[in-house]
């Protein structure tokens, strides 16, 4: 088992409560381990019934687990920061404070989030030592593909960049005159510092997802789902990352044998239904790795203990 367990899907399948189910798992089994939920309609905290910050909280009642819950408005604020204090490395206050104004538009736009999360992320892969396992409450299914598709798009952006960056600083020694030295070269030009240091953590994301992480994939019986979910598969093959399984999520528990009635009859033409569907999850290639009932409540507390066993990541 790798590392770091991405669980996603589609909205309301109930990967929250899967994710922290697998954190409680290993936990239990005696790794150190921290759930993150990068959800920005996070319930982490409603699970395990305590606050849970930006930073790893310990959960009450266990030796072994910590959970974060990014803070989506903190994380694109400290990107606006982390951006002014690079731009100020570079150019005047003036220019700085003149174009505050487009930074924080630029911020504000749609993207941003999904950059200032990912930077966040990143920061909590590279700072993961301390944790025999790291499991990812991921965004809804759209939200997830997008970010993990980031490493190859931002490298590719900032490699154009350091492209342009180093003709600029030819040009800048071609035109030096007689022995007066050109004020910058590539050596010691805190740009192009700037810009191989964000490669660098782009790189090692990507070759962290492709080589440390396992997906699954949260899907319920009904057809939006099943559809999702496929296509999530794909698009996660289409970016070199396959998934490693799927959980089957609220499936209709069986009457008993002696009940009868219209609602007993509901129930055994859903579960036909639903195996027929099940069939349909078996076709989109990863394996089942549990298959969950769906509870009058969801679970919470002792009762994710309780489902615990039934999640399979061998």
């Amino acid at each position: 088992m790798n590392q770091f367990l991405f669980i996603g899907g589609k909205g309301g399948v109930g990967k929250t409560t899967m994710a922290t189910t697998a954190a409680i798992q290993r936990a239990m089994a005696g790794e150190r381990t921290l759930v993150v939920s990068s959800d920005p309609a996070h319930s982490t905290s409603d699970l395990f019934a305590q606050s849970i910050g930006d930073e790893p909280t310990p959960i009450d009642g266990y030796d072994r687990l910590d959970a974060i819950e990014i803070d989506p408005d903190a994380a694109v604020e400290n990107h606006l920061r982390e951006t002014k204090r690079a731009l100020t490395d570079q150019v005047s206050p003036a220019i700085v404070n003149a174009i505050e104004p487009q930074l924080k538009l630029a911020h504000d736009s749609a993207g941003a989030y999904e950059a200032a999360l990912f930077d966040r992320v990143i920061d909590i892969l590279q700072t993961a030592e301390t944790y025999d396992r790291v499991v990812f409450d991921t965004a809804p299914t759209g939200g997830t593909l997008r970010l993990l598709a980031l490493p190859d798009a931002l490298e590719l952006w900032i490699d154009r960049l350091l492209e342009k960056r180093t003709r600029s600083i030819d040009l800048f020694e071609s035109a030096a005159i007689g022995d007066r030295t050109p004020r910058r070269t590539m050596s010691d030009d805190p740009i192009v510092q700037r810009l191989q240091e964000r490669k660098d953590r782009f790189e090692f994301a990507a070759r962290t997802l492709r080589t440390e992480t396992s997906f699954y994939l949260v899907v319920t019986p009904d057809e939006l789902s099943i559809r999702e979910t496929q296509r999530a598969s794909d698009r996660l093959a289409a970016n070199e990352l396959g998934v490693d399984g799927l959980i089957v999520n609220k499936l209709t528990p069986k009457p008993d044998e002696s009940e009868r009635g219209a609602g007993a009859a509901f129930l055994r033409s859903r579960r036909a239904t639903e195996r027929e569907r099940l069939e349909t999850i078996k076709s989109i290639g990863p394996p089942i790795v549990a298959t969950v009932q769906s509870q009058r409540e969801p679970p919470a507390g002792d009762q994710l203990e309780e489902l615990a066993p039934t999640l399979t990541f061998e």
